[in-house]
C-alpha cells in the first residue's frame, strides 16, 4: 500500500511539472537587417538571440508614418523567422529559414521567431 502511494505521488509530481508552462526560449544567434537612419544613410540593425514566439517590432522602423521599412534581412539564428510588413506582426508576411538571406526588395517592420 505504501509503495502505491509513493508511485502515485511521484506520478502526480511529474504531471504537474509537465503542465507548468515554460518561459519562451530564444532564437540562438543574430538576425540582421538594413534600414535608413534619420539622415537617409543605410544603417545596420541586429537582434541578438531574440525571444521565440514573441512578436518583435524593429525599433528603428516601428512608425510607418515617419520611417521607411527595413530590408535585406539575414537570419543567422537557428530558428525560422516570419517577417511582417507592418509593426506588431501585422500585414503581409514572409518566412526565412535559418541561414537564409533576402534581397533589398523584401521589406519588414516586425518579426516572429519559431
Amino acid at each position: 500500500m505504501h509503495l502505491r502511494q509513493t508511485v502515485a505521488a511521484a506520478t502526480a509530481s511529474i504531471a504537474l511539472l509537465l503542465a507548468v508552462p515554460s518561459p519562451a526560449g530564444a532564437a540562438v544567434g543574430e538576425f540582421r537587417y538594413t534600414y535608413y537612419d534619420d539622415f537617409g544613410n543605410r544603417a545596420a540593425g541586429v537582434l541578438v538571440e531574440p525571444d521565440s514566439r514573441v512578436c518583435v517590432t524593429l525599433p528603428e522602423v516601428a512608425d510607418p508614418d515617419t520611417t521607411e521599412p527595413a530590408f535585406a534581412p539575414q537570419n543567422f539564428t537557428g530558428s525560422t523567422v516570419t517577417m511582417f510588413t507592418g509593426p506588431d506582426c501585422d500585414g503581409d508576411y514572409y518566412s526565412l529559414r535559418p541561414g537564409g538571406r533576402a534581397s533589398d526588395r523584401l521589406k519588414l517592420r516586425s518579426a516572429l521567431f519559431s
